[in-house]
């Protein structure tokens, strides 16, 4: 693959832009020896989890990633009705003070409504963008030259992204598999949008954007079984011109994400979408009914957080009462998608309040695991000194703790699993730090790259392998 190169100038609504062209990794880094894409069918050893964060918009799309380094990627910005107020309140929530990659799918207002204000506010009130990430095709909207303005206004570097370049993003393997070169269907915004297949151990993620029958077809025909996928994010708002057949088949995921409104002018998702994801058995989580939705991989094994636990058979799913876009309540564990396909649900979310905090007193006092000490005000700048926060964990029991696969989070749904084969043995402590390094039998790090721990009162959450609460510890 060659490095990237320079296009010619494009005239667009905005004025003059300049979008800098990639035949490989963007930006710039040396191109890996097999540059197809990957498709989760070896075991590949992994570092950390990775987070995907399907955002609830309404009637629109967001979806933002944190990679195991700590590198953030946020793939569209909502709606132009509101300007990004919902999508920029989530990530200021999560403590996101830099956007790595900015990826916009295709310039539809649905898409990149937040662009410019998101753009605006990372580049004067916080750590910058580091790329936007764009298919090519203009767009004649207001909201369209709103976006290019602040890339001109801020200089923020825009990449033309294509069929065959892959993003930079640590252990993540990100994969671009359109729009092709050339543009299908008469440069049609959502025959061509961005289509990032990301893969992290024998995990994969595929978000295919707006993509509809004609890229879709496009797709099964250039990759085949490589498109196969643990997650999917269904085309086009759950439309019927997209999620046909033969991609299904095609991808195969053990869980589907749809992102639109309850009430959506519409008709999204369509029944004939929901039709065929009940004949292949896929589960289904709508941002309508389930609220934000956050899926966490270790490489082996992704946890689905929603905020409400709603129906996941397509045939059901409109049976879900709706949710209001913004609610800030957090996400709580559904389900456990294995590498190997099989899927294990939480029955514990139909728990009253004082039923699942009696369980959690009496597994807690069993395992014998305590919070010893939480350090959330690190010295000077977090940001600066993040190994500088950290939270000791205690076994005050009898026995020797295997904490292989459990899972330590805040209130907001952020999440740590604990490395297999880790143990804790009796009066023995270990301290989890938010930042990097190597871990050993008394320190554990975090790896990310933003505080995760809130100075003025958070809340520690501890779950097992098998998704059961075991810990709460509140402090303010």
């Amino acid at each position: 693959m060659e490095s990237p190169r320079k296009l010619t100038t494009l005239i667009i609504i905005a004025g003059m832009v300049a979008l800098a062209g990639c035949t490989g990794v963007i930006p710039g880094d040396p191109a890996p020896a097999d540059p197809e894409p990957a498709n989760g069918s070896s075991t590949v050893t992994t570092n950390g989890s990775v987070e995907v964060h399907y955002i609830n918009v309404g009637q629109s799309v967001s979806t933002l990633i944190t990679s195991p380094n700590g590198d953030t990627m946020l793939v569209d910005t909502g709606h132009y009705n509101d300007d990004g107020e919902h999508v920029l309140a989530y990530l200021q929530r999560h403590d996101i003070s830099r956007i790595d990659h900015l990826v916009t799918s295709h310039s539809d207002a649905d898409h990149i409504g937040g662009n410019a204000a998101i753009i605006k506010y990372y580049e004067t009130e916080a750590d910058g963008i580091g790329a936007v990430y764009d298919p090519g095709i203009a767009s004649s909207t207001q909201t369209y030259a709103e976006y290019l303005d602040a890339i001109e206004a801020h200089d923020v570097t825009l990449y033309e992204t294509r069929e065959g370049d892959t993003i930079d993003f640590g252990d993540v393997d990100v994969d671009v598999l359109g729009p092709p070169d050339p543009y299908l269907e008469s440069e049609d915004r959502n025959e061509n949008s961005i289509v990032l297949k990301l893969t992290h151990g024998e995990t994969s993620f595929l978000l295919s954007g707006d993509a509809e029958d004609d890229q879709e077809a496009y797709l099964v025909d250039e990759y085949g079984s490589e498109l196969e996928s643990t997650i999917l994010k269904a085309g086009h708002h759950g439309s019927a011109s997209s999620s046909s057949g033969a991609f299904l088949d095609a991808v195969d995921p053990q869980a589907v994400v749809i992102s639109s409104a309850y009430d959506s002018q519409y008709g999204h998702p369509h029944e004939e979408v929901l039709e065929r994801l009940a004949e292949r058995s896929h589960p289904a989580y709508w941002t309508a009914t389930h609220g934000n939705i956050v899926l966490t991989s270790d490489g082996q094994t992704v946890t689905v957080q929603t905020q409400r636990d709603s129906p996941t058979d397509p045939s059901t799913l409109r049976e879900g009462d709706p949710i209001d876009v913004g609610v800030p309540d957090a996400v709580s564990d559904r389900a456990r998608i294995e590498s190997d396909g099989t899927t294990s649900i939480d029955t514990g979310s139909n728990e009253t309040p004082s039923d699942a905090d009696s369980e959690t007193d009496e597994t807690a006092a069993e395992a014998g695991l305590t919070v010893a000490e939480i350090h959330a005000d690190a010295a000077g700048d977090d940001r600066d000194n993040l190994n500088d926060e950290y939270v000791v964990f205690e076994n005050t029991g009898n026995e020797t703790l295997d904490l292989s696969g459990w899972t330590i989070e805040d209130e907001v749904g952020q999440r740590y699993t604990v490395p297999e084969g880790f143990e804790l043995a009796p009066g023995q402590t270990v301290t989890l730090h938010t930042g990097s390094g190597t871990s050993t039998t008394t320190e554990l790090y975090w790896a990310s790259g933003s505080p995760i721990w809130n100075n003025d009162g958070d809340i520690v959450i501890v779950s097992n392998a098998n998704g059961e609460r075991v810990l709460e510890e509140t402090y303010s």
